[in-house]
């Protein structure tokens, strides 16, 4: 049973939606843009507001009462009607933003995006603010939903239904080595490839999905030295006899940095699919769906993924 004669505010109904979907106190301030405190301030008046708990916590989520079962199709549905008649009438304009967006990026990504996509922001949207993460596979889904990343750019993952998807391109792999290798002049076999020395390439330690190809083929390849990013590893390549098998699209960059050249990887593999990933929460958010569509393009349009290949 509600109290009438509380002093209703729209906002608190935001509150319940983002505490409802995302599951805790937490991850709806991040969502909100709000403190952690402005959040239990407004929950404690919705519980006056209707007598109820409305959430019990359980281990690290906070569940729904039935109460709040119960009247959240409802809220829900008025919600998106008032923000679906503001975003009519509102105007929306990149350049007032004011705010921080959190990416999930390799740092092959990085390289490539950063560059062409804040030159772009320094005009469209001098203020916005960017935090770049590195976030295990596993991880993506959970990370999305609780509202710790808004965007993850990565190869095809596992992820539930809740959280939406976009192919961006197909990569393909190359293999890197010191310029006067003794595998340089090529073309590069099999067999020399699957007998020399390797450098991988594993920020979080999770298997590199090359060798696990390999593995199921009942063969493997012998790595000497696991890095963190390739830019690490393309300088160990660079002294030494170690192959370094990576992105095509990441090896312009450091052959113009360093004394490397490149070879078709003698493996026929299926190109790398790179998708976008985003909770279907912020579906409506304009922000972020402008901010995604630039993020998005920016990639496409990379040169560096536009480059005939060489074999």
């Amino acid at each position: 049973m509600t109290r009438p004669d509380l002093r209703m505010d729209l906002n608190l109904f935001r509150v319940l939606d983002a505490i409802y979907t995302q599951g805790g106190i937490s991850a709806a301030a991040r969502v909100l843009h709000l403190t952690q405190p402005a959040i239990s301030h407004s929950l404690n008046r919705l519980r006056e507001l209707f007598a109820d708990p409305l959430f019990v916590r359980q281990g690290n989520r906070m569940m729904p009462t039935h109460q709040t079962r119960t009247v959240m199709a409802e809220v829900q549905l008025h919600l998106k009607g008032l923000q679906a008649t503001t975003q009519m009438h509102a105007r929306f304009r990149a350049a007032d933003l004011d705010m921080q967006f959190s990416v999930g990026f390799r740092d092959v990504l990085e390289t490539i995006a950063f560059p062409p996509l804040l030159a772009r922001l320094q005009t469209s949207a001098p203020k916005l603010r960017i935090i770049s993460r590195r976030i295990a596979a596993a991880e993506v889904d959970r990370e999305l939903g609780a509202g710790g990343i808004d965007l993850v750019i990565d190869r095809r993952l596992r992820v539930g239904p809740r959280v939406c998807s976009e192919h961006l391109l197909d990569e393909s792999l190359v293999v890197v080595m010191r310029e006067n290798h003794p595998l340089a002049a090529g073309p590069l076999r099999r067999s020399d490839y699957l007998d020399a020395g390797h450098l991988a390439v594993s920020a979080l330690g999770e298997p590199v999905p090359l060798d696990v190809l390999l593995a199921q083929d009942g063969r493997a390849r012998t790595i000497r030295l696991t890095c963190q990013t390739y830019f690490a590893a393309c300088q160990v390549a660079a002294a030494s006899d170690l192959l370094l098998t990576m992105p095509r699209s990441y090896t312009a960059s450091f052959m113009r940095l360093l004394p490397l050249t490149s070879q078709p990887l003698p493996i026929k593999l299926k190109p790398i699919p790179i998708l976008a990933y985003w909770h279907q929460s912020k579906n409506d958010d304009r922000a972020h769906a402008w901010f995604r569509r630039l993020v998005i393009e920016t990639i496409a349009q990379a040169p560096e993924f536009h480059v005939p290949a060489s074999d």
